[in-house]
């Protein structure tokens, strides 16, 4: 059996589990069968807590909902501060950690986590991409893993799961692909988004690091200060914080909410 915590930020929402003893070593296919909404306990990805190996207080494990392990994830994130906290006893004002886009940091305020992100990258502006019988006008940027972002003043009627699939695989992001972002202007300092996630294969109520780089396109375009609030699909708010430096941004921070929903036993997946 597997002890398990259910956990949501904004919506997006993750299976997550103590392995500070190292005593979970689960496949790509388990992990998958675990984040299953019909047959396990239903995620879009799996959050294990493991032993640092550098300088930080924990390491962090993310899988996507396909059992294939990436490099970041803002939400995710978020609900595992919250958790490394938990597992504390509540007694911490902030937590590091580990993961492969770089050591993570976050500070906790009432019911809010607040994460200082990786240092955003690779930076390409709008260019013209075939994709769905279409041209679309796509930024992109990496904010920890890859995000492709277009804007569009009809966010309500993009054909999410066709665009996104078609910009997750497109040539121009290969081997590794990309998540995309659909991204409206409300006011100068707020944004709308939907996200299909690579991983997923699908949009999710909520992206954490499709949001930074959602909100630092905006800002780029149009000189927006920060924080850049960002209204999700889950029906969240939250907001990304940054400094401008030139034409680049550092001390990036995301905040918003991170719950633990539940807990139980399931049997380990065959």
């Amino acid at each position: 059996m597997i002890h398990f915590w259910k956990m949501n930020g904004a919506g997006n929402d993750f299976v997550v589990l103590d392995n500070r003893d190292g005593r979970l070593s689960l496949s790509g296919a388990q992990i998958a069968a675990l984040c299953d909404r019909h047959r396990g306990v239903g995620a879009d990805g799996l959050l294990a807590v493991e032993p640092a190996q550098s300088g930080a207080d924990f390491r962090m494990r993310y899988y996507n909902a396909d059992g294939g392990e990436a490099e970041m994830c803002g939400n995710g994130a978020r609900c595992f501060a919250r958790f490394a906290n938990f597992l504390s006893n509540w007694s911490l004002d902030s937590v590091s950690f580990e993961t492969p886009a770089g050591i993570i940091s976050a500070t906790f305020h009432g019911d809010q986590v607040r994460l200082r992100m990786s240092e955003p990258h690779d930076w390409r502006p709008a260019q013209s991409l075939p994709v769905a019988d279409t041209s679309l006008s796509v930024h992109f940027v990496n904010t920890g893993v890859p995000h492709a972002v277009v804007l569009t003043d009809d966010l309500a009627n993009v054909p999410v799961r066709s665009w996104g699939a078609g910009l997750r695989y497109h040539d121009a992001f290969a081997p590794k692909g990309t998540n995309a972002n659909f991204a409206s202007v409300l006011s100068k300092d707020t944004i709308a988004i939907r996200t299909y996630e690579r991983g997923v294969e699908d949009e999710t109520l909520a992206c954490g690091t499709g949001m930074v780089a959602s909100a630092l396109i905006h800002a780029t375009l149009s000189g927006a200060p920060s924080p850049v609030k960002v209204l999700v699909k889950g029906g969240d708010t939250l907001e990304v914080g940054f400094t401008r430096d030139g034409d680049s941004f550092r001390d990036v921070t995301l905040t918003g909410p991170a719950v633990i929903v539940f807990e139980g036993d399931i049997a380990t997946p065959v």
